[in-house]
């Protein structure tokens, strides 16, 4: 629960930080208007034609009788559209990302050239760059796919199918929309997306709540737009404590930081302080020694941090 409400807040943290600096907020709007325009064109072909699939493909209900032949395929209409909107949301924003590649590299550095550290880009040309996200967003979007097609399958479970599955589509939709928004700052930081689909599986709380209320309001009509350049931003301030990187600290140092000062505004003479009279603390508790680097810096970092928990795997 902690983890999901951590996501959240990421969501909040980047539509403001694009609501403070209005003119990137901008700039990253040109490559979601594009891919709109292409996304509501197929849309309204699969409107158009979705009872003529529908027919074709129930072709043993011909000689069904009313209402069964006509329940049967409004239902296939029904879940065919649903599926048709889950796929675009999430092509939806590979597409803008791959359309606006050069648009959010330069989003998510100034965002993180804001926080106080932005890490140097890999050094490759565009054309290279553009090659990794498509075949990146592929990969992801085929394992999207096939937990799609089970989905749509479980649909015609009767009650299981209208209620239990939808929310379960939703949050495997959202799983994989955050996958793919933190592919900008995770490509500039050189981690593949298989390690990116690790790390983001042992932190599925995260991920879903960050990408979950994104596929809920990206299903109301332009809002997809609005809120695409708040989302590459979230996302990025989200990667930034997922995997801080070797010159950023992890959350327990900065706590240690925060504490410095106080350690060495006390007054000399006083206990804990340099020159005090009291014992001076010891470096480690009683027969522990020093303690352990992490094996991998993500452990250490972001609200919520599973390190102790293994990874449940999807």
């Amino acid at each position: 629960m902690r983890d999901l409400v951590a996501g959240m807040r990421y969501l909040g943290k980047g539509q403001r930080w694009v609501a403070q600096h209005g003119r990137w907020w901008g700039f990253g709007l040109i490559p979601a208007l594009i891919a709109l325009v292409l996304y509501a064109a197929v849309l309204t072909v699969l409107a158009i034609w979705s009872g003529d699939i529908a027919a074709w493909a129930t072709p043993f209900a011909d000689g069904w009788g009313s209402p069964w032949q006509g329940l049967l395929r409004g239902v296939f209409v029904a879940l065919l559209f649903a599926g048709g909107l889950m796929l675009s949301v999430l092509t939806f924003t590979a597409a803008t990302l791959l359309i606006g590649d050069p648009f959010y590299e330069s989003l998510s550095e100034k965002v993180e050239e804001s926080e106080g550290h932005c890490p140097p880009s890999p050094d490759r040309p565009l054309w290279q760059e553009i090659w990794i996200a498509l075949r990146d967003s592929v990969h992801v979007l085929l394992r999207a796919a096939g937990f799609g097609l089970l989905l749509f399958v479980l649909g015609f479970i009767p009650f299981i199918g209208q209620t239990v599955i939808p929310a379960i589509g939703f949050c495997v939709s959202g799983f994989f929309l955050a996958v793919e928004l933190t592919s900008v700052a995770m490509q500039r930081r050189d981690i593949p997306v298989r390690e990116r689909l690790r790390l983001l599986r042992g932190r599925k709380g995260l991920a879903v709540g960050f990408g979950t209320p994104i596929v809920l309001l990206f299903l109301i009509p332009f809002v997809a737009v609005v809120l695409m350049p708040g989302a590459v931003a979230g996302a990025t301030l989200l990667v930034r404590d997922l995997v801080p990187g070797p010159d950023e600290p992890s959350e327990p140092e900065r706590g240690a930081a925060a504490a410095a000062p106080d350690q060495a505004a006390a007054p000399y003479g006083q206990p804990g302080a340099p020159g005090g009279f009291g014992p001076p603390p010891a470096p480690f508790p009683p027969n522990q020694g020093p303690p352990q680097a992490p094996r991998y810096p993500h452990q250490q970092s972001g609200p919520g941090s599973s390190a102790a928990r293994p990874p449940a795997g999807w």
